[in-house]
């Protein structure tokens, strides 16, 4: 292709990239080194027949105008990234010096909002990803032997759960497991326990967090790999069972050779959108037991009387790192495949 004809091939997305994508990174680059303007605070006289009192109140205009001025903020450097609310680097080192065992360390640093949100997506990110690409490769499997007038229907059940809004599917889930749910009273009386309810469990809240996140993954695996188990060379296959193969061993031995490069697409996909989990903590209103990276950012710029933007930013600067050193193992394996096949 000539270098004009691809420059104007690829311009619209290089200039869709810059407008979407890199310009707003930058944008919260720079908002994450400020902290929001302290209000302006003014000594109020107030007088009675029972004498004079002097108050401290909020200056409203004057607190205004200062925030008009410099919208921004004021300029903190990384403060934002090493506050309690983040990497909190001289409570960590509080927490290793005074704590008396592993277990006690690592109690109190999970009461630290940043790293108890680390915690769970880390969790969430190299459990769902495997399981729900194992699940949707399985499913695949299972799909691909059937009739072909059984396949559609079963097409149809087998990607429900992307089809369902993540929320309302985290809702209804939420309820099904609420004590007067039919999940969460089987589970009271399965094991004996009237008094157990998902919100009191954080163990129960994680595993339920987990096997949604399993649920609703699996359909987007499925639907790659079905897509590529179609385009397993048939040959291959014959030659395969006339040499006395199982279907295990041709599974293993030529269908996954054959779809490894799709299941690197689908870890890099799913590594992306499981490292962002939010829908389903606000879903179960698991904000107690669990919290992710994203419902940081979330509840920085709601969840409170004013928006700290600067904390907000600063947390999206951080998942986006992680973001990319999840990333660089899986691309570098990516990279080096793609040498090997060219030479």
């Amino acid at each position: 292709m000539p270098h004009r004809t691809f420059t104007l091939f690829i311009l619209p997305a290089v200039v869709a990239m810059l407008l979407f994508i890199a310009l707003p990174i930058v944008s919260v680059i720079v908002q994450s080194l400020f902290v929001e303007h302290e209000q302006v605070m003014t000594e109020v006289e107030n007088c009675s027949p029972f004498g004079c009192t002097t108050e401290l109140r909020v200056d409203t205009a004057a607190t205004a105008e200062i925030r008009e001025e410099r919208p921004l903020g004021r300029f903190a450097g990384f403060a934002n990234y090493i506050n309690r609310n983040h990497l909190a680097f001289a409570q960590v080192r509080e927490i290793w010096q005074t704590s008396d065992s592993l277990g006690e360390g690592w109690a109190r640093l999970m009461n630290l909002p940043f790293y108890k949100a680390l915690a769970f997506t880390l969790v969430y990110c190299f459990v769902v990803t495997p399981c729900a690409m194992a699940l949707g490769f399985a499913i695949a499997l299972g799909v691909n032997t059937l009739p072909r007038l059984a396949r559609g229907p079963a097409i149809f059940v087998s990607i429900l759960p992307m089809i369902i809004t993540p929320l309302i599917g985290s809702l209804i889930l939420f309820w099904m497991f609420n004590p007067q749910g039919i999940l969460g009273a089987s589970l009271q009386v399965i094991t004996g326990d009237p008094t157990l309810s998902l919100r009191a469990s954080p163990l129960l809240t994680w595993i339920v967090l987990l096997v949604y996140g399993i649920w609703t993954n699996g359909p987007f695996s499925f639907v790659v790999f079905y897509a590529g188990l179609q385009t397993v060379p048939g040959d291959t296959l014959e030659s395969a069972m006339i040499d006395g193969a199982s279907r295990w061993e041709r599974v293993r031995y030529v269908i996954i050779p054959h779809l490894a490069p799709l299941a690197t697409f689908v870890a890099l996909v799913q590594l992306m959108d499981n490292f962002r989990v939010f829908e389903p903590i606000v879903g179960f209103s698991a904000e107690a037991n669990a919290t992710s990276l994203s419902w940081l950012v979330y509840n920085d710029l709601v969840g409170q009387d004013s928006q700290a933007f600067g904390s907000a930013a600063s947390t999206s600067v951080m998942t986006i790192a992680g973001v990319v050193v999840l990333l660089v193992p899986v691309l570098i394996r990516t990279w080096r495949d793609f040498n090997r096949k060219a030479v």
